[in-house]
């Protein structure tokens, strides 16, 4: 079973301009995997994400399930392309390729318009800093030494690298193309790189270079107060031996770099074919490998969820839908 990794950041961007921590998750094809089942359970949250996007997923998310179908009604004719009836395998991946590309064009849009509003040609390094970091030149050399002051810091440092490695000819500022990679590096063949770097800060909590064992565990799983190994979930002792048998291919006890790269941008690996299977899979009730609307409509809490007390707040309030 694969786990996606997310940047752990817990501040708060309140300044405008400061790209939300959670923008800078990482969404690397494997990687997406990341909260795929958690605590044993199927997280149907990221089949949502990755069937109609973020932000759509958020809108769904807040539907009462009668306007929810209809919705999804609507969409599963978008996706059934040739108009048989039935969406196939390669229908559904073409759909999820195309939500995922949707999003990353939108939030490109949105950054690129604020940080170069007369929209240059290019933007410099010293423009995108003082729009998202000049704040920092305020702060007093007490406040740079809290916890908010320094996880800013390491996010300017995070964002400095980043740059560097999007800025194909080196000038230290971005056209659009060069943008996008630097805003989305997990869409980016040539990113891949400062992914894993970033991949590999982020889980080496002790920052000897490698990723233990027991990293690698706390990443996924927080055992309560009190709990054992013996405790652990099923999925947690897989992980264990997915980490032994597979992740630590030199079989030192760690994951260094190359086996860090290995494991969260394998080769040949299809996010969205293997997402668009498993949802075949869950949803297929005739086993024919493909699926009629009355199928998807069935499992719709699978493909776009509803949250039950969303739904009641808003009743409550007599919003309109």
């Amino acid at each position: 079973m694969l786990r996606p990794l997310f940047i752990a950041l817990t501040i708060t961007a309140v300044i405008a301009g400061v790209r939300n921590p959670e923008e800078s998750k990482r969404m690397m094809d494997q990687l997406s995997d990341a909260e795929h089942y958690r605590s044993e359970l199927h997280n149907k949250q990221f089949d949502h994400d990755a069937f109609l996007g973020e932000d759509q997923a958020k809108t769904f998310d807040q539907l009462p399930p009668e306007e929810s179908k209809r919705r999804l009604g609507m969409i599963v004719d978008q996706i059934d392309s040739d108009k048989d009836g039935f969406v196939s395998l390669v229908e559904l991946k073409d759909w999820i390729r195309y939500t995922q590309k949707r999003y990353i064009e939108e939030d490109v849009d949105r950054h690129w318009r604020q940080h170069n509003p007369d929209n240059e040609e290019f933007i410099t390094w010293e423009t995108y800093k003082k729009n998202v970091y000049g704040f920092m030149n305020e702060l007093s050399e007490t406040d740079k030494k809290t916890q908010e002051g320094f996880t800013y810091s390491n996010l300017l440092k995070r964002d400095r690298r980043r740059w560097v490695y999007a800025d194909t000819d080196q000038d230290d500022a971005l056209n659009r193309t060069d943008f996008a990679s630097f805003l989305h590096p997990e869409d980016h063949g040539g990113m891949k790189d400062v992914v894993v770097i970033e991949t590999l800060e982020d889980i080496d909590k002790d920052k000897d270079g490698k990723v233990s064992l027991e990293e690698y565990i706390g990443d996924m799983f927080k055992p309560e107060e009190g709990e054992s190994v013996d405790d652990e979930p099923d999925w947690v002792k897989q992980e264990r031996e997915q980490f032994n048998g597979y992740r630590d291919t030199n079989k030192d006890g760690f994951m260094d770099e190359q086996e860090v790269k290995d494991w969260i941008a394998p080769a040949e690996f299809d996010h969205a074919e293997a997402e668009a299977r498993h949802l075949v899979f869950e949803a297929d009730s005739d086993a024919d490998e493909k699926l009629t609307k009355a199928e998807i409509l069935d499992k719709y809490d699978l493909f776009v969820g509803s949250q039950a007390t969303d739904f009641g707040e808003a009743l409550a309030r007599h919003d309109e839908f």
